[in-house]
């Protein structure tokens, strides 16, 4: 292998807690390639990896169906949930009868969240809302709004909240109209990252896989970590990483593909993208086998 890289190979890491099993224990400094990790909103690495300034990244499933064409899926990585997931919540201050013809006010920091909102909204309730964009602030969006739809750690503070709102989960609703899961965001990495530095990619995906197995093993470190910077409690940092899978298997696949479907049909998407894995050859032996 070449490791006269003309630059790093940045890699895009979601800030949220969703994502903390796949890059807590992942180091760049342990590896034989120089790396630089990106940490950001889901909206603002779906951006920077579609431009490409930054080659790698976790970004929104729906992102990926936008840009599929240019890039590979690093299998087995993924934020998914079969049923509740605790951190894509809709506060209604109105009745959902008066919220499916009202006003939601959006956080803008991830884009598989929204789109989300809207299939439940428009196809799973027949609803029609008026949508607005809204800095994730639960009662300055609520000011003007019928419900607000907040994301990842905004969210689950807000979810601790005596505000006295009705509170879906989208990953519980989902669940409830099509028995399957669904997946929030996806590991990608742009295809000509692939074609200039095979080895490297495989190398920086090993990685996150040996994280993922350690945080899986042991989610102390990771709810020790939640608690100093977030808040909340041991008994519920342990629900909350146990709710979430970070693989992606057939299960999760088909879950997101009818989610591409319904995104289709309502013209959320042009087309159905196909899931394309990053090619076997750059991959160990039964390594998609493994957690």
């Amino acid at each position: 292998m070449n490791n006269a890289h003309e630059r790093p190979i940045k890699l895009g890491r979601i800030s949220y807690t969703n994502a903390w099993p796949v890059f807590h224990h992942f180091d760049p400094d342990t590896l034989s390639v120089p790396t630089e990790l990106h940490s950001d909103m889901p909206a603002t690495l779906n951006r920077k990896l579609r431009a490409g300034d930054i080659d790698m990244a976790a970004i929104s499933s729906y992102a990926y169906g936008v840009s599929s064409e240019s890039y590979y899926v690093l299998p087995n990585l993924s934020v998914s949930s079969f049923g509740r997931v605790q951190s894509i919540l809709l506060f209604l201050k109105s009745p959902l009868e008066k919220v499916l013809h009202g006003t939601i006010a959006l956080t803008i920091t991830s884009a598989t969240s929204v789109n989300l909102l809207k299939i439940i909204m428009e196809k799973f309730y027949g609803g029609k809302p008026t949508y607005v964009e809204a800095e994730p602030s639960l009662e300055d969006m609520l000011e003007h709004a019928d419900a607000a739809l907040l994301i990842g750690d905004h969210a689950i503070r807000a979810s601790w909240l005596n505000h006295g709102y009705r509170v879906l989960d989208l990953g519980d609703v989902w669940n409830i109209w099509t028995g399957q899961w669904m997946t929030y965001a996806l590991w990608a990495v742009r295809k000509e990252t692939v074609s200039r530095h095979p080895e490297a990619v495989r190398e920086i995906y090993e990685s996150l896989l040996a994280s993922k197995r350690q945080s899986y093993g042991d989610f102390g470190p990771l709810v020790d970590k939640a608690i100093g910077q977030i808040g909340g409690t041991s008994d519920y940092w342990h629900r909350y990483f146990g709710a979430l899978r970070h693989d992606f298997g057939p299960e999760q696949q088909s879950g997101l593909r009818l989610y591409f479907q319904y995104a289709k049909e309502l013209g959320l998407i042009a087309d159905e993208p196909r899931l394309e894995e990053l090619p076997i050859p750059f991959l160990l032996d039964n390594l998609s086998n493994r957690r």
